[in-house]
């Protein structure tokens, strides 16, 4: 940069060299594939730009500083160097060289670190840092070469992408979302179409969805309720092709830009939503972050999780504030017209007008610390060492056969070792012998996961209410504190759930009478649609959310008898709660169903994204059951809370 740009000395090399170095720290660049870059070719750029704006653009490499200013003042926050072409150029290509890596099956996914950086840049206009917007040319260069019809971005950088929005606003082919510090307007760039009500044009109607923040502070869970309550449910019926991300950290902590408190991991946790989609096709594309040391750690979070490694557990109050849902629920009522998954929901308040009417105002913590040296030891707790084994299963008749390749076998526990261990502890539970050998085998795999020497496991079991019961116990006896069980089917056997060690959720066709504390004894009453997966809403809409408030340190799921879900909503549990308790999961099955086994396995395995179906919208009466069981536990499980009404905050 020239000296000259003021406005531009944060967007600086150091952005890049600190996130590879911190990489490097790791261990995490030499488990990825290196894919080369090149410089973005003219017919490229031109996907997106006009020919004017390239030209612009090309002949500011062999002018001085004088005549540089002069071009570069025709641009709002953009200041040309004589390289800032060559530099844009490559951006570029870096990018389309990513999109070709996954779209070819080279890679599942991947993450190009570039600068500068390009959602700002417009068809004719450099702003913002950005002169070349390298993901919407990423995105029309794979409709064109790749045939694609439908392709997700996702824009969780702190300012809007206008330029994102402005390209693709008539084009249902692209769902484009974006959060962004906005205050009622006041933070730039500071447009009326930046708004919630920004819905897009003519035929993209629907398909350009703004999340507006109005308060500076927005944490973790703010931005997973986002997740929860919009994003995900549109992502899933769209049902996109390719995900990319343009993937700003000045919405992470200690950004001088966005003045958010999100933490690093929870940038883990919005990439393992996303890896969920596309069958896994995920291009995450640098844009902004100016801390150098809040940027470079979430890069890492970022790129770990791109890798498979589990999840960390996410900090802070598990509670969105009053102004994050009133965005969200104004996004939502925008919304409704265009998003089948919407279409039963009751009539939404617009917050704006109630919170004026109430005269209700909420204000928000703004953290004032040493970013460096808090993230310094955040990073210490948080991230652990990685179990050397995936997933564990014993070793049944033959199931070597059907299990994928990188399951590891465990040797079942010794016959005496477990009647002692049950007699000891389970004699209530246990009544017959016959039951040893499958608890023997399912503790086993149990204890592994405990000990941290896997990180999940799977488990064949005849009699799954009791394997479950068992196997809740004997967690919290090792010292757990707080283990989720989501059981599906008919749960024969409930365990005490008082001391709020345990959370059961169980989904089954009918309800089943309960005498234990409803609130940790949650019963979810679903028959999965016959035409395909429906399953969606309740566990975007309910489950994540319930669990994501409990935070639990392992979850369990079991699969009884008269399961009233099929292969794909299960494979969707397991898929999306491996980002919770370290992505430590134990699943335990009752159906002896071989592809069934397989399923799970694969899930777990994170082999590759299991299939969940075709997307079907809930009826009237699903949509009517979710929303009660949301009323009834909002208080004591906050997450839920992004779809209430505002008397549920006052």
């Amino acid at each position: 940069l020239l000296i000259f740009s003021p406005i531009c000395d944060i967007e600086v090399p150091e952005r890049l060299s600190s996130s590879y170095e911190q990489l490097k720290s790791y261990h995490l660049v030499e488990r990825c594939v290196h894919v080369p870059a090149r410089e973005g070719s003219e017919e490229e750029i031109l996907l997106v730009h006009s020919l004017e704006h390239l030209e612009v653009a090309k002949s500011t490499q062999t002018m001085n500083e004088e005549e540089l200013k002069r071009v570069s003042e025709n641009y709002d926050a953009f200041f040309f160097h004589p390289s800032t072409y060559r530099c844009a150029r490559l951006a570029v290509g870096a990018t389309l060289q990513l999109v070709d890596a996954v779209m070819s099956g080279k890679v599942r996914n991947g993450m190009a670190l570039v600068r500068p950086p390009g959602h700002h840049s417009q068809r004719n206009a450099a702003n913002g840092f950005c002169l070349f917007n390298n993901v919407a040319i990423a995105a029309e260069y794979a409709k064109l070469k790749y045939g694609l019809q439908r392709i997700l971005i996702v824009d969780w950088d702190v300012h809007h992408g206008q330029g994102t929005q402005y390209i693709f606003e008539e084009d249902p082919s692209v769902l484009y979302f974006s959060w962004h510090r906005y205050e009622h307007q006041e933070f730039w760039p500071s447009l009326k179409e930046s708004d919630y009500d920004a819905v897009g044009l003519g035929k993209g109607k629907g398909f350009n969805i703004n999340l507006p923040w109005n308060k500076v502070g927005m944490g973790n869970s703010d931005y997973l309720a986002a997740f929860f309550h919009v994003l995900l449910p549109m992502a899933f019926e769209f049902d996109p092709e390719l995900v990319i991300v343009s993937s700003g950290y000045d919405s992470g902590i200690g950004d001088p830009e966005g003045q958010m408190n999100a933490t690093p991991e929870v940038f883990a946790h919005l990439t393992h939503f996303l890896m969920q989609l596309a069958n896994g096709k995920l291009c995450v594309i640098l844009e902004g972050g100016y801390h150098l040391k809040s940027l470079s750690e979430s890069v890492c979070m970022t790129v770990k999780t791109l890798l498979g490694d589990p999840v960390p557990q996410i900090t802070g109050e598990m509670a969105p504030c009053l102004s994050a849902v009133e965005s969200i629920q104004n996004v939502r009522a925008a919304h409704k017209p265009y998003w089948k998954w919407l279409a039963y929901e009751g009539s939404f308040f617009l917050f704006k007008q109630m919170l004026l009417i109430n005269g209700f105002i909420q204000k928000l913590k703004i953290i004032k610390i040493n970013t460096k040296r808090f993230l310094e030891l955040h990073m210490k707790n948080i991230v652990f060492p990685v179990p050397p084994i995936k997933t564990a299963a014993t070793g049944s008749e033959g199931s070597e056969h059907f299990l994928p390749e990188h399951v590891q076998l465990v040797k079942e526990m010794d016959k005496t070792e477990i009647k002692s261990l049950v007699s000891g502890f389970y004699a209530d539970l246990v009544k017959e012998d016959k039951t040893l050998p499958s608890l023997g085998s399912m503790l086993a795999i149990l204890d592994k996961i405990l000990k941290k020497e896997v990180c999940n496991g799977i488990a064949a079991s005849p009699t799954a209410a009791l394997s479950a019961a068992v196997a809740l116990r004997h967690s919290v006896r090792f010292g757990f504190q707080r283990v989720l069980c989501v059981f599906v089917g008919d749960m024969q056997i409930i365990p005490n759930t008082e001391d709020g060690k345990m959370l059961i959720i169980n989904i089954c066709e009918k309800e089943q009478p309960v005498k234990t504390s409803c609130k940790h004894y949650i019963s979810l009453n679903w028959k999965e649609d016959a035409e395909g997966n429906d399953f969606f809403s309740a566990v975007l809409g309910f489950i994540l959310p319930v669990a994501y408030s409990y935070q639990p340190n392992l979850t369990v799921i079991a699969v009884g008898p008269n399961r009233s879900l099929g292969i794909s909503g299960i494979s969707l549990l397991v898929a999306l709660l491996q980002g919770l308790a370290e992505s430590r999961i134990f699943a335990v099955i009752e159906d002896t169903e071989i592809s069934f086994m397989q399923s799970v396995a694969k899930a777990l395995v994170g082999a590759s994204t299991p299939p969940f179906g075709i997307y079907v919208p809930p009826t009237q009466e699903k949509v009517n059951k979710i929303k009660a069981l949301r009323d009834q536990f909002q208080q004591e499980w906050k997450m839920l809370q992004c779809s209430g009404n505002l008397s549920d905050f006052i």
